[in-house]
């Protein structure tokens, strides 16, 4: 369930890019790569995209709606499954990497920090990061660890977008609050761009206009 305020945030793009969009996510996408360690990254050969977000927040949902595809991306209701970057190839135009989820509690400390720190040593070299996806559930807005996240890419100088998660499990007044109060978090975010996609994988919501955007970088690529 959406509003106008809510729904305009997001609506400015014309039937053509909606339609570059869309051709561009109907092409081929194949899982590349996981990687668990820096060494194991791929050539950075094509402009990327990379999909961020707590543990559970959509990612892998996501990631399949955008590309038409129900398995792509592996979904699970037990937080943290996502455990290395994870290459996908869409068409020979952009690579998508899934990031592992952060604010999962059942890892140790050591391993978590050893996840956290590739994924700051991937965003500060990775020449080919065109953008990052944040992901914010809509039914509970910005937290700590994603202002963490957020932090990380802002020192990292990698653009981002804020993309508001599950939105049709929200009323159109509570979601319209939800947007609202991250526009105004945004704001101390330097890296952060100030519009904010509401989408929901399960009802199709937003995915035409994510793909819209998304096919911008991929051209000037």
């Amino acid at each position: 369930m959406t509003s106008s305020n809510s729904t305009s945030l997001t609506s400015g793009f014309n039937e053509e890019a909606l339609e570059a969009g869309r051709l561009l996510f109907a092409k081929e996408c194949d899982f590349v790569w996981g990687a668990q360690t820096l060494d194991q990254i791929p050539e950075a050969d094509l402009p990327e995209i990379a999909f961020a977000g707590r543990s559970n927040v959509g990612k892998s949902s996501l990631v399949n709606a955008l590309t038409g595809r129900k398995t792509l991306a592996r979904t699970s209701n037990t937080p943290g499954r996502t455990q290395q970057l994870n290459f996908f190839n869409l068409g020979g135009r952009l690579k998508l990497v899934d990031m592992p989820g952060y604010g999962y509690a059942k890892e140790s400390k050591e391993k978590v920090e050893a996840w956290n720190d590739m994924v700051r040593r991937f965003l500060k070299g990775r020449v080919t990061l065109r953008r990052a996806l944040v992901l914010i559930d809509s039914r509970h807005g910005l937290k700590p660890n994603d202002d963490e996240i957020m932090k990380m890419l802002d020192q990292a100088a990698v653009p981002y977008v804020v993309v508001l998660t599950k939105a049709d499990k929200v009323k159109a007044t509570a979601l319209d609050e939800v947007v609202k109060r991250t526009q105004a978090g945004l704001k101390k975010h330097p890296a952060a761009f100030p519009e904010v996609h509401v989408t929901s994988s399960e009802k199709g919501m937003g995915i035409a206009e994510l793909r819209a955007s998304l096919a911008q970088l991929a051209e000037m690529g």
